[in-house]
């Protein structure tokens, strides 16, 4: 393994090739007035010490990757998924300070004012007695900035499948995340808690006070001998860097999996078959399989925990499906395809892998030898790519439709389909209670089977009047319940890890100031929580302590908790919301639907009759929420899937067999960025780019990077820093170590472009020989590392795959640089001043995030963005400087270089004719596609003809077919 060496920052090559149009200069930009936002305070810092992350920080990153989006890969939204959320307090301080600047330059001004005047007028009186002569010197002072500096002229041009005229889907108006905005469930939503903001402020100025009152790391503290806490001890290296490259794990999950830290009594005193046994499904497996033998398409209803997801697969595979075909089980999230693959595997006492395995997007845990395969909805969506009818399977399960996940959407229209062509394919579409009898009628009425679960009857009490604060009430109605009434454990359902975690505080708050309370043993369970502290909540409580789960809506189908009697709604969750308008997915906390709050209500009753305590009036419930939880493809973006169903063929998605259809304004928005793009021509056609695009399991700007960067000859630092890019963030920023970390950090920006950041850190890593020890020292997590190295193996063999050429560019970056913004053109911005940006295309006002390597120097005129971060502001993430006539060049679409005596006219004109001359391509396409329709009709006649007409001229009739002559009548008619 190679030595560790020690980086001293980013050193460009002096002579590296410049390209065409000259770099852009910051040292000599006009605005050299703007504060250095990240300047020299970590000049004083001692080296960073080998320090790295915990155990929980590691688990942490696992739920990033696996619980994260299918398509994503640096998370961000909320205090759970922002790992820069801390920078707001940073930044607070620094506007304080640039308040402070300004109010002390606003002296200065009065003072320079004066000086002013009283030098005027010292220069009339000097003028006017002769006793000095005036010159023109203005000419050697004039500043060049203005005269060099390129303006862009951003054109409105779009194409003709986009004119408005279109209709692409079935719904045309934008399906709103609350039902009434202005109900009292909406404004509260939006408003937040109050005792969560109080709590919020209240760590905040803890932790302002204790930084203030620390000597640790000042000089002073160095000169005195101030040490760290014994807790903030650094970690050691971990013990994977120290075995040989062949002796490292791999990085799959399955390579980490240990049995569960903690479990029921039940299933530690019961053996694998008898737990089987115990399970509802077990107990109707014979009539489940009779009813799959006689029908194609199945509908399975069960509530959680009956055993659908985990027997279903042994059952067919019992039955003996698996011997023409594989058994396959999608789900909608990755942690579940591989905790079930696991769970399974173990039932059947199989190694993970072998005959039963998993696969998720860039990990595929199978072989040769696996019949029972889980995945995810999208891995199977894209294998259907390139098996348009799933010849592998036999058998094809849908677990957890009834949460209508964008690809199981797909899916479904797909098997309608597939199942035409395939009568010997099977498909089960397994679903919670509600929502059955749409997926039945969706597929021409197929049977509805009901495994019977062991529900008792709940108690549902409504709020008399509509809650304000729903964590302050929440918290109220548990000591309620722990106080006054009977024996059971009681579960709570919030919105997120920040509410979680005040409820539970405020809970053992308000208890501590009882008088003798009786014992309350409170849990928090959330998807960012260690698995060894989620197993707790299954661990029966000590004789006279009640439990109290305070869980996400993860608690409302994904896991099941026996002894719960209780339950309290608080009636919210988080949504992700996507605006067509500025491109952007945000989590909302909205109200639930009536389905969601019906399935909340039901965990009351699995064990013994139960009470729910909703905290809203029965009015809201009745009226202001939805029947059922909105669709994910009602709500999401869908360039990605747009560019999929084109590659599938499905040239007109009126056509295609949507469940509930997408709006109109996200399908147009999709396809427009296609076009942008690229990968859709002016007639909404798939291109040779748009087809190769959909090759890639990644977004459409990222798989677009991939491919120009062929012609560029940089495809191997593109791949590099795509594969950064789909990995969960790979600086680590520990709270007790934060400056360390930022000055680290610090050493790799590569000062024009975030995305050459990523290079650099991956190229340096690979350096120091692929070492744990060199990410410890200088702050990065190694497991995303490694990740990014795994997914840049996968991304070379699909490049191969395709027939492209690998080329590498060396330290000549500034190539690099043009092609990013090749694929983010769409996604460019203008320095306005004081830090902020305009989007070009929508006028939106972003900032640059403060961890951006761009965000300490001079700002440059133009940039291309990676994504949008919405925390306090709008931040953008991920960027990169551009040259403007990079811009034009390679988005010509939308932008041109602003001449001299160029005006809004000649502008109008420009757009004019081009929309014109795409009118006219349409046209012409239109008239070609009619005359092929036309010739095909005459050949159909033609043939039908010959049929009917021998090789001698004579008539003949096909046998079995009677030919009866017609008979002209005159008369009335009948």
């Amino acid at each position: 393994m190679a030595e560790d060496r020690e980086y001293d920052g980013y050193n460009p090559n002096p002579k590296r090739r410049r390209l065409d149009t000259p770099r852009q200069i910051f040292q000599n930009d006009s605005r050299a007035s703007t504060p250095h936002r990240a300047q020299s305070r970590y000049a004083s810092t001692p080296p960073p010490r080998n320090i790295g992350p915990t155990e929980e920080d590691s688990k942490a990153l696992d739920r990033d990757w696996y619980g994260g989006d299918e398509f994503g890969g640096h998370s961000f939204g909320d205090e759970a998924h922002n790992p820069f959320a801390s920078y707001d307090t940073w930044e607070g301080q620094q506007q304080e300070t640039a308040r402070h600047e300004k109010m002390t330059s606003r002296f200065d001004a009065r003072r320079d004012q004066r000086n002013r005047e009283n030098d005027a007028w010292e220069t009339n009186r000097m003028l006017q007695s002769g006793v000095a002569q005036r010159r023109d010197m203005a000419s050697d002072f004039v500043d060049d900035d203005e005269s060099t500096r390129v303006h862009l002229l951003v054109h409105d041009l779009r194409p003709p499948f986009l004119d408005g005229r279109t209709i692409f889907t079935k719904q045309l108006e934008p399906i709103p995340a609350v039902k009434d905005p202005q109900s009292h469930m909406a404004v509260f939503s939006r408003k937040g808690s109050k005792v969560v903001k109080e709590a919020r402020q209240q760590r905040e100025r803890q932790r302002q006070a204790k930084e203030a009152t620390s000597m640790t790391g000042t000089t002073l503290g160095n000169i005195m001998g101030a040490k760290e806490e014994d807790g903030d001890s650094a970690l050691p290296v971990p013990a994977e860097d120290n075995a040989e490259p062949s002796e490292r794990k791999g990085n799959k999950f399955s390579a980490h999996m240990k049995k569960a830290d903690g479990a029921s009594n039940f299933s530690q005193s019961k053996t694998l078959r008898e737990q089987r046994e115990y399970l509802p499904a077990f107990a109707v497996r014979e009539d489940l399989l009779s009813v799959i033998r006689e029908n194609q398409v199945v509908i399975c209803v069960g509530e959680t925990g009956s055993g659908k997801t985990t027997q279903l697969t042994q059952f067919l595979q019992e039955d003996g499906y698996g011997k023409t075909g594989m058994i396959g089980c999608t789900q909608p999230r990755r942690v579940a395809a591989m905790s079930v693959a696991k769970r399974v595997a173990e039932e059947m006492e199989v190694e993970l892998g072998s005959t039963v395995g998993y696969a998720i997007r860039f990990e595929d845990c199978t072989s040769k030898e696996t019949v029972i395969k889980y995945m995810t909805d999208g891995v199977l969506l894209r294998e259907s790519l390139n098996e348009p009818d799933l010849d592998r399977y036999s058998c094809v399960i849908m677990d957890e439709a009834h949460e209508r996940a964008l690809n199981t959407d797909i899916l479904m229209g797909l098997f309608k389909k597939i199942l035409q062509r395939r009568r010997d394919l099977k498909l089960i579409v397994t679903s919670a209670t509600m929502n059955s009898k749409r997926f039945s009628d969706f597929f021409g009425g197929a049977p509805e089977f009901i495994i019977p679960g062991r529900t008792f009857p709940v108690d549902v009490m409504f709020h008399r009047s509509p809650v304000e604060d729903y964590v302050d009430q929440a918290v109220h109605q548990v000591l309620s319940i722990h106080v006054s009434m009977g024996a059971g454990d009681i579960l709570v359902f919030m919105t997120g890890q920040e509410d979680i975690e005040i409820t539970c505080e405020l809970i053992q708050k308000r208890l501590d100031a009882l008088n003798d309370p009786p014992k309350l043993s409170i849990l928090p369970i959330y998807s960012q929580m260690p698995a060894d502290l989620q197993a707790k909540i299954f661990d029966k409580a000590a004789p006279g302590v009640r439990k109290c789960i305070v869980a996400t809506n993860i608690a409302e189908t994904s896991l099941t908790v026996d002894g719960i009697k209780y339950v309290v709604d608080a009636g919210y969750s988080k949504m992700k919301v996507y605006n067509p308008k500025i491109g952007m997915d945000t989590l909302q906390i909205t109200p639930i639907s009536q389905a969601n709050a019906s399935q909340r209500s039901g965990r009351a009753g699995r064990t013994g009759p139960g009470k729910a305590f909703r905290l809203y009036s029965e009015k809201e419930f009745k009226e202001d929420l939805y029947l059922q939880t909105i669709p994910e493809i009602q709500r999401t973006n869908l360039a990605n899937t747009v560019l999929m169903l084109k590659s599938l063929g499905v040239k007109d998605l009126l056509d295609f067999d949507f469940m509930d259809p997408p709006p109109q304004d996200t399908i147009t928005t999709s396809m427009f960025d296609l076009w942008a793009l690229g990968a859709l021509d002016n007639l909404g056609e798939l291109t040779d780019l748009g087809r190769k695009m959909s090759a890639f399991p990644m977004d459409p700007s990222l798989a677009k990077l991939l491919i120009t960067a062929e012609e560029y000859g940089c495809s191997e630092e593109m791949i590099t820093i795509v594969s950064m890019l789909s990995v969960p963030n790979v600086f680590y920023r520990p709270k007790e170590r934060q400056e360390e970390a930022d000055a680290a950090r610090e050493k790799f920006w590569v000062h024009e472009s975030d995305h050459l950041t990523y290079l650099q850190v991956y190229t340096n890593w690979k350096a120091n020989g692929y070492s744990d020890g060199w990410c410890v020292k200088h702050f990065l997590h190694p497991k995303s590392l490694r990740r990014a190295k795994e997914i840049r193996e996968q991304l070379l063999d699909i490049v191969r795959m395709q027939k492209m050429e690998l080329t590498s560019c060396g330290m000549d970056w500034d190539i690099v640089r043009k092609c990013i913004c090749s694929g983010y053109y769409h996604q460019a911005a203008k320095y306005k001043g004081s830090g902020e940006y305009i989007n070009l295309r929508t006028n939106l006002g972003v900032q640059l995030h403060p961890t951006s390597a761009l965000y300490a120097g001079h700002p440059p005129d133009y940039i291309v963005y990676h994504e949008l971060i919405l925390t306090s502001k709008v931040y953008v993430s991920t960027v990169t400087a551009v040259d403007p006539h990079w811009l034009a060049d390679l988005g010509g679409v939308f932008y041109s270089v602003k001449e001299k005596g160029y005006s809004v006219r000649d502008k109008r004109i420009t757009e004019t004719e081009f929309n014109r001359k795409m009118e006219i391509e349409a046209k012409m396409a239109d008239d070609k596609r009619k005359d092929e329709e036309r010739k095909q009709m005459e050949e159909e006649r033609t043939q039908k003809k010959s049929k009917k007409i021998g090789a001698d001229g004579k008539k003949f009739v096909t046998q079995g077919a009677v030919k009866k002559p017609v008979i002209k009548r005159r008369g009335r008619g009948f």
